[in-house]
């Protein structure tokens, strides 16, 4: 049975990290652009919005082939989580035409190295497997400590005490990417938070995974983004 899918891409102006982040390129494609074209050839996405508070984000995902909300300035500050601008679409579009969709992709134009297969695969993995909830995420053999009161350290996920394994020896935890998440809209409205019910992962690959926060960021996505249509042709 088919679903209406929407991919909601949160893509506001301000940025710490870097100023007017998701008009910056790679491979010569601005960050926003990419994210909806990733969408677009996405065959499970039946409509694709881009939430903004900048003309010219606005101007250049219009162009990429996205609808337009213009969030307010109350949901563009660097303290606002995502989830009230997702909201905010949501409302707009069941206000404006009574549109409501029984799954929300919301994409990040940070991961520009997420393709139109990961959002598929993604989302017929919610479905396939009843979720509500779907978080990208990459495997991690990490040993991680924290620094406690007074300066001493403690174990997070193994135990010091114990002689140290080889990594292949150890279960892989998992780091979320935030590449991209998949909902269930109704339960996401209820909950108002991207995290609810039955959650489950889907893993992509480290190469996939760049979260582009700084400049150099932005170079190790161009390299990989090169190598992997290298490996593709």
């Amino acid at each position: 049975m088919s679903m209406e899918c929407l991919a909601i891409i949160p893509a506001r102006s301000g940025s710490k990290g870097i100023p007017h982040k998701n008009l910056k390129t790679v491979d010569g494609v601005p960050l926003v652009t990419r994210a909806v074209r990733s969408a677009r050839a996405a065959d499970s996405i039946t409509r694709i919005v881009v939430s903004t508070d900048d003309k010219e984000i606005a101007q250049v995902a219009r162009e990429a082939g996205a609808e337009i909300v213009m969030r307010p300035e109350t949901l563009s500050g660097d303290e606002v989580p995502t989830e009230p601008a997702l909201l905010h679409v949501l409302e707009i579009l069941a206000a404006e035409g009574g549109y409501r969709p029984d799954l929300t992709c919301f994409i990040q134009c940070t991961s520009p190295l997420t393709t139109s297969d990961d959002l598929d695969q993604g989302i017929a993995a919610l479905r396939a497997q009843k979720a509500d909830c779907l978080v990208t995420v990459v495997p991690t053999y990490d040993f991680l400590w924290r620094r406690m009161a007074g300066g001493a350290a403690q174990a997070i996920n193994h135990d010091a005490n114990l002689i140290r394994k080889g990594r292949q020896e150890m279960e892989p935890q998992y780091r979320e990417t935030g590449a991209f998440y998949v909902l269930r809209t109704e339960g996401f409205i209820a909950a108002r938070n991207r995290f609810f019910g039955r959650i489950v992962l889907f893993e992509m690959s480290p190469e996939k995974s760049v979260d582009v926060d700084g400049p150099l960021d932005l170079e190790l996505a161009e390299f990989l983004g090169a190598r992997n249509v290298r490996h593709s042709e």
